[in-house]
């Protein structure tokens, strides 16, 4: 695809050729070992189930497990067995792991290792909860200069470059890292997807909502698709979203127009999307999404009480639906549409990443129902 999307939607967003590219996507982040206590507390279990999982790499996942596009990873892992679990988790995927930087491990982790999640999906009143253990992380060290983009973009080729604020906010180094990435795509004229996904545990001890809005703002001028929520764009962008506090957990359409309208003269996105989310409980929310292009609003129906099993991922899941719509240039609507419904399909199994199929997705987005399939 070379621009515009056919019929009547048109828009500034070009994409490389497939031909020209080795990977459609490639994604720059960190990727851990996530520890699930199942239906028991993280301190209550005697068992875990493990799987990988992390933001940016969950967008690849997906885009490669769900959409059938070749997608590959660029992290870091400590050359050691847990390293090398992380890295055949990875390949069972279907994420090109080639890209992987590995590091020689001391014996016990002084200098570095590889980073640790344990996340309980929550349940009713209970929400779900996340304690990361990923301080001096092999990922977290990375810097300027130790991954050849050159190689990457302009010899290999890809045609979309994802990454996004928790990577950023790992450590004083991979905000450098993520902008001599984001320039080297841009040379090669590769569409640069970012999704601010703010967390505060990581930015506080860095310089909180100060040192986030610095490191984002100066990334945002070199992004093409920017990704979040209300949160994410109040807390990592400087914004100030219409409501209070209590129902920013649930942005109202308009509250986002009027937001992005603000952002949009600021800095030069081609597609701006959120995800729509009003909490209930843990496991049932309102779910939807709306997808700004080219100064036209594009909005996902809503689904009330949408029932959930694990809502980790579910804005990753919906970042790849959306990719894979533009990468294939299906117009704004259908791929926000398309996000939507895979997000929803994500929160309906374990684990961070996708097991959800194009046909399911398909199905999900002409509004199919949930009689059983046999």
């Amino acid at each position: 695809m070379a621009g515009g999307w056919g019929g009547n939607e048109t828009m500034t967003l070009v994409v490389r050729e497939k031909a020209e590219c080795r990977w459609d996507l490639v994604s720059l982040g960190e990727v851990m070992l996530r520890f699930d206590p199942g239906e028991y507390r993280i301190w209550t279990t005697r068992h875990f189930a493990v799987s990988e999982g992390g933001g940016e790499y969950n967008v690849a996942r997906g885009l490669k497990r769900c959409f059938g596009m070749d997608a590959a990873i660029v992290t870091a892992f400590a050359r050691n067995p847990v390293g090398s679990l992380l890295q055949d988790l990875i390949n069972q995927g279907g994420v090109d792991s080639s890209l992987i930087r590995w590091v020689d491990y001391d014996g016990v982790g002084r200098t570095v290792r590889n980073g640790l999640n344990f996340t309980e999906r929550g349940f009713g009143v209970r929400a779900a909860l996340g304690c990361s253990d990923r301080g001096h992380t092999a990922i977290a060290a990375l810097k300027p200069g130790e991954i050849d983009w050159e190689e990457i973009f302009g010899k290999k080729g890809a045609r979309c470059l994802h990454t996004g604020g928790i990577f950023c906010a790992l450590s004083e180094t991979t905000p450098e890292v993520a902008i001599e990435a984001l320039q080297a795509a841009r040379k090669h004229g590769v569409v640069v997807s970012y999704d601010l996904n703010y967390r505060d545990s990581l930015w506080r001890s860095i310089g909180g909502k100060k040192r986030a809005q610095e490191v984002n703002r100066k990334i945002a001028s070199l992004v093409d698709v920017m990704i979040g929520n209300e949160e994410d764009f109040s807390a990592a962008l400087g914004y100030e979203v219409s409501g209070t506090d209590e129902n920013l957990s649930a942005l109202d359409p308009e509250n986002f127009k009027e937001m992005i309208s603000r952002v949009a003269k600021d800095f030069p996105f081609k597609v701006v999307a959120t995800t729509l989310r009003k909490a209930t409980t843990a496991t049932k929310n309102d779910w939807g999404a709306i997808c700004y292009c080219d100064g036209t609003f594009y909005q996902a129906p809503n689904r009330k009480d949408l029932e959930i099993l694990d809502r980790v991922g579910g804005g990753d899941s919906f970042a790849s639906g959306l990719i894979y719509g533009l990468l294939a240039g299906k117009g704004p609507q259908w791929a926000v549409e398309c996000g939507a419904a895979h997000g929803a399909l994500a929160m309906t199994t374990p684990g961070d990443t996708t097991m959800a199929t194009l046909e399911e997705v398909l199905q999900v987005m002409k509004g199919a129902g949930a009689r059983i399939a046999r």
